[in-house]
């Protein structure tokens, strides 16, 4: 699965991840600068977790709190600690971890905007979602809603509601009727509306510009639209702007569309006839703040998949056959 490149942590553009750096570095000691600007202890952080070591990168991380204090580069690396503890299935220590991460990061919001920040958007989402998912984990799936309905109110027109709702839809979106797409500009044809669709299967591949994921997921959506469209399957694929094109440039609009269009014709040949929403609204209301994200929706309305990240063929054919036995 996929999130934005570097330089766009949470939608910044460059010049405003470079404010938000510049602006730190006057908080910070000098030892604390070279970490904030590297990102040299989030990088050890998930190194170490990816090969299961969560104990040394739990000391990696003490290490960098004893020497420089808590800064909001901790908060995003405890919260990468609790997302190992929670795939660990060690529910208590991943709560442990993510309200650490939490509490750092609301004390630095205090006196700074969040998505001004190149580390608090990271810090705080994933300490949303480790706690949301630990909570249902316990088997208290509606008080994790309801947690996750909370923060999404008091997040609202940040960067995190995307992320926020993906965890919310995780756990409550499947067997529910299917968010309308808003379609005020489009590529390719003219999409249908989900109401239009009634009768059909419906899949839903949410994608992005810079997205590589998405770009090797197309061969994958190509076949399964060549099997089953002519047993009615639909393939929309909503997109969105992000504000900037190749290499994290900055563009406008009419620059961007220009661009997304480029990257279409070069690497979705096999779906040029796939309608594409372009709204921002859409991503929001499905989640889908990894990209790709599948959603497959039966002839009803109702979503029976969802999925966050790619899926492999085998996964999305028996889905797919699933709703048509209906």
């Amino acid at each position: 699965m996929a999130s934005a490149p570097l330089e766009k942590v949470a939608g910044m553009n460059l010049k405003m991840r470079r404010a938000a750096v510049a602006a730190s570095l006057l908080v910070f000691s000098a030892a604390a600068q070279v970490g904030l600007v590297n990102g040299g202890l989030v990088n050890n952080v998930r190194a170490l977790i990816g090969v299961q070591k969560l104990a040394a990168a739990d000391q990696e991380a003490r290490a960098y709190q004893s020497r420089i204090g808590a800064t909001p580069e901790l908060a995003a690396a405890l919260s990468w600690l609790a997302r190992g503890a929670l795939d660990a299935r060690n529910f208590d220590q991943a709560d442990a971890y993510a309200n650490e991460a939490r509490d750092i990061a609301l004390g630095f919001l205090k006196n700074r905007k969040l998505d001004r920040d190149p580390w608090l958007p990271t810090a705080l989402g994933a300490s949303i979602e480790v706690h949301a998912q630990a909570m249902a984990a316990r088997g208290e799936r509606p008080e994790a809603v309801a947690f996750l309905r909370e923060q999404l109110k008091r997040f609202a027109a940040t960067s995190l509601t995307e992320r926020i709702r993906k965890n919310i839809n995780l756990l409550n979106l499947e067997g529910k009727p299917a968010p309308p797409l808003e379609a005020p500009e489009w590529l390719g044809p003219k999409p249908p509306t989900l109401a239009s669709l009634h009768g059909h299967p419906v899949l839903l591949f949410f994608w992005a510009h810079w997205c590589p994921d998405c770009k090797a997921e197309v061969a994958i959506l190509a076949n399964l639209k060549k099997t089953f469209a002519p047993q009615g399957l639909v393939v929309l694929g909503p997109t969105r702007y992000y504000g900037y094109v190749a290499g994290g440039a900055d563009a406008p609009r009419v620059v961007e569309k220009r661009y997304i269009e480029q990257v279409r014709s070069q690497f979705y040949t096999a779906l040029s006839d796939m309608p594409a929403p372009l709204s921002a609204a859409n991503l929001v209301a499905y989640g889908a703040s990894t990209t790709p994200t599948l959603v497959l929706i039966d002839g009803t309305g109702l979503v029976r998949y969802y999925h966050p990240g790619a899926a492999s063929e085998p996964e999305l054919s028996a889905r797919i056959r699933a709703i048509l036995k209906k």
